[in-house]
């Protein structure tokens, strides 16, 4: 019987090599916004499956991408789609998966302050300008009232490390302040105007909960895992929302008319439209190569990949994340029977 340590704080699934002997071993790397739930699938597949090993580095989005560009993993992981440039380099050669459907939220640690907190999008972005420095400050006192907040320093944290989590954050803020906008931008990794970074959501979360004072930007996953405080964000149509599954899907809703059979599910769906819908929300890809060198690994990992996107999407919830839209399935399915190797599709039967 194969012997396997998972090591999800590290984002590895480590094997014997012993017990490799028959099998095929796939290898992905990115994101560690979804790694709470990859590291579920695949504990879960590697036990269902033994005529597959797969291992999932959780080392951030544009590390990810990064390896998956060089061809020295199978799959990517990634919060922060592909720019077109970075697509051309590669000849084209990916599909973007998505996966689940994930909330970023600000995430504090202000002793002694039982209720969640409330931000508006000009509050959170002068936050992270540095513009407002004081927890007391008037402006959060006053979409906060009946709250005592203390006179004590803001501190801001930040990923340090290329970063989809960034890229879904950034992108928001871009979305909400003129200012950020045009000073800082969004991508995977920015000029920070103020804070402490961290590696990370692990290291972000450690750096918050360690902090007094401090405030971060985490999925909601690790806030919950992490029993973090985090706030409500008021959105596109004037309400304060607390981060749930329901108020994701909701985000994902207000955008699917901008997707089709066609669409390649690069889609933002930050601060979109709806009453109910939280508004820093957005999926998280797999990055697939469209044409494989070895037929074996691609059916294998599409495998995988439609096991994940149907029979394990009901592990979403418990865990932090929103399941995809069924109406995506269709889509998805034929984007993975497009998958090739020797310029034959490698699809038979992806049921698991």
């Amino acid at each position: 019987m194969r012997k396997f340590i998972l090591a999800a704080a590290l984002g590895l699934v480590a094997v014997p090599a012993a017990s490799l002997a028959g099998q095929v071993r796939l290898n992905g790397a990115g994101a560690t916004f979804p790694n709470i739930i990859y590291q579920t699938w695949i504990l879960t597949y590697n036990q269902k499956f033994d005529n597959v090993e797969i291992n999932y580095q959780s080392i951030g989005s544009g590390g990810g991408i990064r390896q998956f560009s060089d061809k020295t993993v199978d799959f990517g992981g990634t919060d922060a789609p592909m720019t077109d440039s970075a697509i051309t380099a590669i000849q084209g050669n990916v599909f973007h998966i998505p996966t689940v459907l994930g909330a970023v939220v600000p995430t504090y640690n202000i002793p002694g302050l039982s209720a969640p907190l409330k931000f508006t999008p000009e509050v959170l972005g002068d936050i992270f300008l540095g513009k407002i420095t004081k927890w007391n400050d008037a402006r959060l006192a006053s979409v906060n009232q009946g709250v005592t907040l203390p006179g004590q320093d803001i501190i801001v944290v930040h990923r340090s490390d290329g970063s989809g989590t960034s890229f879904i954050w950034t992108d928001y803020l871009s979305k909400v302040s003129p200012e950020w906008a045009q000073k800082v931008g969004k991508g995977t990794s920015v000029n920070w105007p103020v804070g402490l970074g961290g590696r990370g959501n692990e290291g972000v979360s450690a750096t918050v909960r360690q902090t007094p004072g401090a405030i971060g930007y985490v999925e909601l996953g690790y806030a919950l895992i992490n029993k973090m405080a985090f706030g409500q964000v008021q959105n596109k149509a004037g309400n304060f929302i607390t981060p749930t599954l329901e108020s994701v899907t909701s985000a994902a809703e207000g955008t699917m008319g901008e997707m089709g059979p066609d669409t390649d599910f690069r889609v933002s769906l930050t601060n979109p439209a709806g009453a109910q819908a939280y508004p820093i929300s957005s999926f998280t890809w797999f990055l697939v190569r469209k044409e494989y060198p070895d037929a074996t690994k691609a059916r294998e990992l599409v495998k995988f990949v439609w096991w994940s996107l149907t029979t394990a999407q009901a592990q979403a919830p418990k865990l932090g994340y929103a399941p995809l839209p069924t109406k995506l399935a269709p889509w998805i399915e034929a984007r993975l029977k497009a998958v090739k190797s020797g310029g034959k599709p490698v699809w038979t039967t992806a049921a698991r």
